[in-house]
């Protein structure tokens, strides 16, 4: 999203439909993100949400009618307009959508989208039916000619008891389009190839080799990429968390299966992000039946070193930019200034595991991005999903596309 000392400042339209109690949540999900956000309701919304439960969940007063002298007061409808950095309607029904469509302007929220220059996602909300009519086709598409995204609707019971499309867009999936309307957009286009994750090695069909990898950097890698523009391929281990939106996702188990998926997606890759934890060991024989426990005796195991994913990938990098892991518990900048040699990478991010605010299945991250040229930048405690902009900032300046 923008950064800098003002934060993103978003106005939720709010219409009339059931779906409207939605709004609440998203407004919530926005402000905790310490965006601004100011509400604005129609005559139906208000049937709905009352003003005073947005007002307090934004911060901020609600505008609800185009000649409120209290409100033009302290900000005319225009200068309202020119305020926003992005526009979401949600809920948008068909009414509205029409409006929009055709420039009507008899209320405050149709006025202000023709008088603001931010850009617009609508979250489609109507009965099946409705939602199915050509006409609602006809404005919807009339509105992506003009470049008004949408986001939704889905699959589901409307409150009517119908079921089809016509249910609104959850508001974490609202969000993160919005999230990508107040991003920049520096990656538009760049293919990019992200794995996740850990792989599983298994003994047998109930026991498997593995390690604590939640995938959730290589996850936040490929969010913010999609958000920045990037076309995304993601190769994801096992892990209990699911894919972003829009980015599309192979599934993988063993550290055969993401060898064959990154070699397979790679071609077509013009920047290779290898977060995955992958194994570098994998049995001999994996045996078809749990092996049973024998009492007093031991088991023993052999092992042998899966493909390096990331070493081949350097031996024959294709003009692709090259971005490696390591994760290490001793002599962390020293080893993966190693890493970073040998297998001929241009950016590896080392992190120290061994910290537990840093590594595996945490929220947060605390990294050194290290440079073919040898630079090292270290940075500070930061959420896996910040680190996932920094490093997408020094991917952009590597590729010529921003400065980092």
């Amino acid at each position: 999203m923008n950064s800098g000392p003002e934060p993103p400042r978003v106005l939720l339209g709010i219409t009339g439909g059931i779906a409207a109690y939605k709004a609440c949540e998203l407004a919530s999900l926005l402000t905790q993100r310490g965006i601004s956000v100011r509400a604005v309701m129609t005559a139906g919304a208000r049937n709905f949400v009352g003003p005073l439960t947005m007002a307090a969940l934004t911060g901020n007063p609600v505008a609800e009618t185009m000649f409120d002298p209290g409100q033009e007061a302290a900000i005319s409808h225009i200068e309202l307009a020119r305020w926003a950095s992005a526009v979401v309607v949600a809920p948008a029904t068909a009414n509205f959508v029409a409006k929009a469509a055709w420039g009507l302007a008899d209320d405050l929220l149709s006025t202000l989208i023709l008088a603001t220059k931010a850009p617009l996602l609508l979250a489609p909300a109507m009965n099946i039916h409705m939602y199915a009519h050509p006409t609602v086709a006809e404005n919807l598409a009339r509105l992506a000619a003009r470049g008004v995204r949408t986001v939704g609707p889905g699959l589901g019971r409307t409150a009517c008891g119908e079921e089809g499309l016509g249910r609104m867009a959850e508001p974490l999936e609202i969000a993160e389009e919005l999230y990508g309307l107040l991003s920049p957009q520096d990656l538009a286009g760049v293919r990019l190839l992200v794995s996740a994750g850990p792989t599983r090695e298994h003994l047998d069909p109930v026991r498997y080799l593995s390690n604590p990898s939640s995938g959730r950097m290589g996850i936040e890698i490929a969010r913010v990429a999609r958000r920045r523009g990037a076309e995304v391929t993601l190769v994801l281990g096992p892990t209990h968390l699911a894919p972003p939106a829009g980015v599309k996702a192979v599934r993988v188990t063993s550290a055969a299966q993401m060898h064959q998926a990154v070699i397979a997606e790679a071609d077509k890759a013009q920047v290779v992000v290898k977060a995955a934890a992958v194994s570098d060991f994998t049995p001999l024989e994996s045996k078809p039946h749990k092996v049973k426990k024998k009492a007093g005796q031991g088991e023993t195991v052999d092992l042998t070193h899966t493909t390096d994913i990331l070493a081949e990938l350097g031996r024959d990098k294709a003009g692709r930019l090259l971005v490696g892991f390591a994760a290490e518990t001793t002599d962390v900048l020293a080893h993966a200034a190693m890493k970073l040699k040998a297998k001929n990478l241009d950016l590896l991010v080392a992190n120290d595991v061994s910290d537990p605010q840093s590594g595996f299945a945490v929220s947060t991250n605390r990294v050194h991005f290290l440079f073919a040229d040898g630079a090292v930048e270290a940075l500070p405690l930061l959420t896996k999903e910040e680190v996932a902009g920094r490093l997408l900032d020094r991917v952009a300046a590597l590729l010529g596309l921003a400065t980092a």
